[in-house]
Order: C-alpha cells, then structure tokens, then sequence
C-alpha cells in the first residue's frame, strides 16, 4: 500500500506564470474590446454603420496580436 500523496497548492514560485496568463488575456480582451467599441462610437458619429465597427475590430485584433508577441518574447 502506497502513502497518498500530498496535494499540490500554489507556491509563491508559480504565481509569475499565472500573472503572464492573466496579463496576456486582460491584454487581448482589452484591444479588441477598445478596437470594437471605438469603432462603434465611430459608426454612431459618422453615420458609417458597420464600416468603422468592421475597421475598429481589425484594428484591435492587430493590437492583440502585437501585445501578444511581445508579451511573449519576454519569456523566451
């Protein structure tokens, strides 16, 4: 018979991994967001439904993207 073994908590050392995750997708969820809702603000301004919403999405994602990449190179 084998001891159980002991359960894993979180250990001051883990806690940088889990503040990168969190940072990578409050940073992705805070372009797009940004990206979609100027561009919904812009629509509503310049009477441009959905050009600018279109515009304002692709601008964001690109902004993800590169926060992402070079969020990313900090740990490689």
């Amino acid at each position: 018979m084998t001891a159980p073994e002991p359960e894993r908590t979180s250990t001051p050392r883990d806690l940088p991994g889990l503040a990168g995750f969190a940072a990578l997708g409050t940073t992705i969820a805070g372009t797009v967001g940004a990206g979609v809702g100027l561009g919904i603000w812009a629509d509503d301004a310049f009477k441009t439904s959905p050009l600018c919403l279109i515009v304002g999405l692709v601008l964001g994602c690109a902004a993800a993207t590169a926060s992402t990449i070079a969020l990313i190179r900090r740990y490689l």
